[in-house]
Formats: C-alpha cells, structure tokens, sequence
C-alpha cells in the first residue's frame, strides 16, 4: 500500500531560502508522527506543505494521491492543519467560524456542533464573537474546527500550546482516536515528554532535511523491538 505522506527530495522555498532542502519521509496510514527539531528547523514549512499551502518547487511530494508539485490545491479539503495563528474570523461567532471550516471539507454544522462538544467549549461561548475570546478558547476553537472536518490527515504545529492541562490532555485523545481509525496525524511540538508519550514514531528536522527517523523496519520504535 502507498504511503499516505511521500515526500522524495523534497524542496521548498520561503522567498529565496530553502526552508526544506531536500526532505525524504514516508508516512503510513495510523501512524503517530512527532516531528522534532530546533526553531527554523523546517517543521512548519513540512507540515504547511503537506497541506498544499506552501509550494514544493522541486522534488516529489503527494499526499493521500495527490501530486502536490502539479496542484497543491487538490489535498486540502481532506486535510486538517492547526498553526500558530488560528485562521479564525475574529466578528464572526465560534459557531460560524467552525461551520465554514467544516463546510469546506464538506463536513455539516453537526459534526461542528459535536467538535465543539469535544473540545470542551461551552455552549455559553457558541454564539459570541471570537475576538472576546481568551487565548486559551481560540485554541479549543480552532482544533474544533480541524475535528469537524473529519481530516484523513491532521498536521498540527505545536497543538498543546496555549492550552491547559485538561485541553493538552483532550488533545492527546484527539490524536489517539484519529490513528485509530485509520488517520494520519503529523504534529510538531517542543513538549518533548508529552509529546513522545504520544507519538509513535519521532523524525528529526533540521537545516530543511530529515536528519533522523526511529521507526524501526516493522514500523515500531527501535526499543519496543523482540527482547524482554
């Protein structure tokens, strides 16, 4: 079976930098991918172009099929990406703001109403606009509308910052569930013993190249291999 994330010598530029400089990675379905590596690393930029929405100049780069160096537009309903900014509309309410994500994957306002219900947003909260929201409920917010979409692939950049102990630890959850039935979930993060707890699978980035990939041959870490 092909691979759900390829990616063969991969290379983005940011202006003129190569913010990937020839990435190899290959990700199966239900995989738990950590991503790790220093600020200015690439991470972000390998996961932005997972989700079609920064360009690979050169190289090989298809995700779920989709060939992303001919149309990097073609993923994107199937994906779901959390960055550091919340891709929220500030004057329109928390509900409005996760129906449009999720009728853009061709989700319903149900399965927004249920994300909602997920990430512990109050109901109190549903009809207010987003900008008299704390820090902390714009985060809920927009992992609610990354979950209403129902992506076959998440991405999330540093998804546990901003969030409590109670919201990292739905988070968690949340990445668990979509690996149990058959997702793919790439995710960088800095909180390296939550993270790792989490993950099954952690490649090292740095200077725009995987330097460093634990996945053993039979997809398991490499000390989780036969032995007592």
């Amino acid at each position: 079976m092909a691979p759900v994330v390829h990616l063969h010598q991969a290379v983005a530029l940011i202006g003129r930098f190569p913010a990937l400089a020839g990435v190899d990675l290959d990700v199966d379905a239900g995989e738990v991918v950590l991503l790790r590596g220093p600020n200015g690393a690439g991470k972000t930029t390998l996961l932005r172009a997972c989700a079609g929405l920064v360009p690979v100049v050169s190289g090989t780069a298809e995700v779920l099929g989709c060939d992303l160096v001919a149309d990097r537009s073609a993923v994107r309903r199937r994906v779901g990406m959390l960055g550091h900014a919340t891709h929220l509309y500030d004057d329109l309410s928390v509900t409005e703001n996760v129906d449009f994500w999720a009728r853009a994957a061709g989700a319903t306002k149900e399965d927004g109403r249920a994300a909602l219900d997920r990430l512990g947003v109050a109901s109190r909260l549903h009809d207010l606009p987003v900008r008299a929201l704390s820090a902390g409920q714009r985060r809920r917010v927009s992992l609610a509308a990354v979950l209403a979409r129902r992506p076959e692939v998440w991405l999330l950049d540093e998804p546990h910052a901003g969030l409590d102990a109670a919201g990292r630890d739905v988070v968690d959850g949340l990445m668990a569930e979509a690996a149990s039935v058959g997702a793919t979930v790439l995710f960088a993060s800095h909180e390296l013993d939550r993270a790792e707890a989490v993950a099954r699978r952690t490649v090292v980035v740095a200077g725009g190249t995987v330097q460093r990939d634990d996945r053993g041959q039979d997809g398991r870490r490499p000390e989780e291999g036969s032995g007592g």
